[in-house]
């Protein structure tokens, strides 16, 4: 080939692009991990229900104080919980966004 004739048009600085995106993927990749290991708790009830969340958002654990459970007060128990959950899903989405937000460049997930 002719001196200047191996490149195609446009294509000038695609291999340094495909670089930056590999690189961004693997730190991508192991934000996830992080977040996958990271865990985030809500309490609700004064602390009679707790729940612990991973940074991905998978539950971990729910603890109900056996205190409440003398009660035997169903729908309040139910409210405990859902709040707790809620919460913790709030706290792991905000560990989420702290940890792929600069990645992601603000973008909401």
């Amino acid at each position: 080939m002719a001196k200047g004739f191996n490149k195609m048009p446009g294509m000038g600085g695609q291999g340094g692009m495909m670089q930056q995106l590999q690189r961004l993927q693997q730190q991508m990749a192991e934000a996830q991990e992080k977040l996958a290991q990271e865990t985030v708790s809500a309490t609700a009830g004064g602390g009679a229900v707790k729940v612990t969340m991973t940074g991905d958002q998978h539950c971990q654990s729910v603890e109900i104080d056996p205190e409440l459970l003398k009660d035997a007060d169903a729908e309040m128990l139910q409210d405990l919980v859902l709040t707790a959950v809620n919460l913790a899903l709030d706290k792991s989405r905000e560990l989420q966004q702290q940890v792929m937000g600069p990645l992601a460049g603000g973008l909401p997930f």
